[in-house]
């Protein structure tokens, strides 16, 4: 089936690609005459939700977000954006109708967004991208957040490199909270990631075993760090049902 083209001057780009790993980095801005096409490649739902965002801004940026995905998993799956089946399975998390094997996430941040797509059967994917400028009460939420071990490699930092771990450090634990759907229920406090030599799970509470977990850097462009988190969710099958 011939390839939907996306109608601006900054389709959605692949960033990163594996075997069963594909990163798309996306700019959430287009021209007017661009917008009806890609609200009709949403589904009746998503323009109900675009159309309750107070502000238009926000509802533009919904639409965008939600086109560019449906263009990269229509490409991937060998059908119009508009055909894409997206549902939300357990706690609210977005899927495809009929998996097949293939399993996204979004993280949206400013006017960027930042989609994962995984076709490892058994495996889910979190993603989440942070600007590096952003400018966030990292002191008291790293004493919220951290381990006690990731706290003193925190601290043991200074100037503009404890505000850097610590994004890192909350990229990871959001993008797992995206696999698993827990989102901020997550146990993020009891989540320990290691960060050198590589990114680690090194410890957390069921359904975060380390051994079932892999957390990988994502090369994006730009001023922003982005973390990917790859769960085996297939040993915690009765974690997906509650």
């Amino acid at each position: 089936m011939k390839r939907a083209p996306f109608p601006t001057a900054q389709p959605p780009r692949r960033v990163a690609a594996a075997a069963d790993l594909h990163l798309w980095w996306c700019q959430n801005r287009a021209p007017d005459r661009a917008l009806p096409e890609l609200r009709s490649w949403l589904s009746d739902g998503e323009r109900e939700r675009a159309a309750r965002f107070a502000l238009p801004a926000l509802e533009r940026r919904y639409t965008i977000g939600r086109a560019a995905l449906r263009h990269v998993l229509g490409d991937l799956l060998g059908c119009a954006p508009a055909e894409v089946a997206i549902v939300r399975g357990p706690r609210g998390r977005p899927r495809l109708a009929s998996c097949g094997g293939v399993d996204f996430n979004v993280s949206n941040t400013l006017e960027v967004a930042l989609i994962g797509i995984t076709t490892q059967p058994g495996v889910r994917i979190g993603v989440d991208v942070e600007h590096r400028g952003r400018r966030l009460r990292h002191e008291a939420l790293a004493r919220k957040f951290c381990t006690p071990a990731e706290y003193a490699a925190f601290d043991a930092l200074a100037g503009d490199s404890r505000r850097q771990r610590f994004l890192r450090l909350w990229t990871c634990k959001e993008a797992m909270s995206k696999a698993t759907g827990e989102a901020l229920g997550a146990p993020l406090r009891r989540l320990e990631v290691e960060v050198e030599p590589a990114l680690r799970l090194a410890a957390g509470p069921s359904p975060y075993a380390p051994a079932d977990w892999t957390l990988l850097d994502a090369a994006v462009p730009g001023d922003y760090v982005a973390s990917v988190a790859l769960w085996r969710a297939g040993v915690s099958a009765d974690f997906l049902t509650r």
